[in-house]
């Protein structure tokens, strides 16, 4: 179902003309009763029953009036049928028995733009504090931009590896007749399909780069990643994201990872796996540091014929300098007061 624009009628002439229709009738039941006091009642039956008839059903045509806020619309159907949709803000008058639909009035799912309701005074506390005399029956669709951030998911990676993912989605409603008809509820629609897009985008990438995964389809192992490429993950989620709530008038504007983490159950283990892999690499670096500085120093003890040493002098000479460069602790000097040999 497409949505189309309700050309309503400007409220306040109608507002204006029904007051005076009501200061009217009061006028009537007024006259009705002097001439029913002074004799001439068929004239005074008629003025007077004409004018209570109006103030009892009078106020029916003051249903017709709605008030239309910036980026706020209002789905309107009469017995039954889609006639169209309030958009632009302004006070209006639409058909008195027009009923406004929006099945995802009282859903929350601790998005933006949602409120809470306070049952025991009857009013509504937005989530700023502001007090909102607004009817927790109010069927307006907001247009505005909003936020669904979603509780975190506990997903398998690529490599089986159990995270934990948070997801913040901004997105808002384009088409209100989609949105209000052809899903039963937009709002839990959008939630559920978030769930699903993350996990299926999840699945594709490992936590930390791990060689010959393929995370973009194209059968070469790249180096794709959770941790290293969120930017690139939150993007695909969005992809997909829109792809399914399209036929529910929503748009995604954009998706962003808000928590990343490995699993509690895991969490210790890949710690662990992290730091031994950080000091593999410290050691490497070290060591490779270490073996240049000894050819180093032998090239310029050779250079500068300060010493000859024979072949077994050399390994001793380079086990010590490794031992010192490469030890966790401060070497202890040792002084030497003999001979060389």
């Amino acid at each position: 179902m497409q949505e189309k624009t309700l050309k309503a009628r400007a409220g306040m002439p109608i507002l204006i003309l029904f007051i005076l229709l009501y200061a009217a009738a009061i006028a009537l039941i007024i006259v009705g009763g002097v001439l029913l006091d002074r004799g001439a009642a068929a004239l005074g039956g008629v003025l007077l029953g004409t004018g209570l008839l109006w103030v009892i059903v009078g106020f029916i045509p003051f249903l017709g009036l709605k008030i239309i806020k910036p980026q706020e619309a209002l789905v309107l159907t009469l017995f039954g049928k889609y006639i169209g949709t309030l958009k632009e803000p302004g006070f209006y008058f639409v058909h008195p028995f027009a009923v406004a639909v929006n099945p995802a009035a009282r859903t929350r799912l601790g998005q933006s733009g949602d409120v809470e309701s306070d049952s025991k005074f009857n009013v509504t506390v937005s989530q700023s504090g502001n007090v909102s005399l607004d009817s927790r029956l109010s069927k307006k669709v907001s247009l505005k931009i909003l936020t669904l951030s979603n509780s975190r998911q506990k997903v398998n990676d690529a490599l089986g590896n159990p995270v934990e993912i948070g997801v913040a989605v901004m997105w808002r409603v384009v088409d209100t007749a989609k949105a209000v008809f052809n899903v039963d509820n937009y709002k839990e629609y959008l939630s559920l399909q978030c769930d699903s897009a993350v996990r299926d985008i999840v699945r594709i990438y490992p936590y930390d780069m791990a060689p010959g995964i393929d995370t973009t389809g194209d059968g070469q192992p790249d180096e794709g990643s959770l941790r290293g490429s969120s930017t690139i993950v939150a993007e695909r989620i969005r992809k997909q994201l829109q792809e399914k709530v399209k036929d529910a008038g929503l748009e995604i504007l954009e998706t962003r990872i808000t928590y990343l983490a490995y699993a509690p159950e895991i969490a210790a283990v890949m710690l662990q796996r992290q730091q031994a892999s950080a000091i593999v690499d410290a050691r490497k670096m070290i060591v490779d540091g270490a073996v240049s500085i000894v050819e180093m120093a032998l090239d310029k003890l050779n250079e500068n014929d300060v010493i000859n040493l024979d072949e077994e002098r050399k390994a001793a000479m380079v086990s010590n300098l490794l031992v010192v460069l490469c030890g966790n602790r401060d070497a202890q000097p040792v002084v030497n007061s003999g001979s060389l040999y």
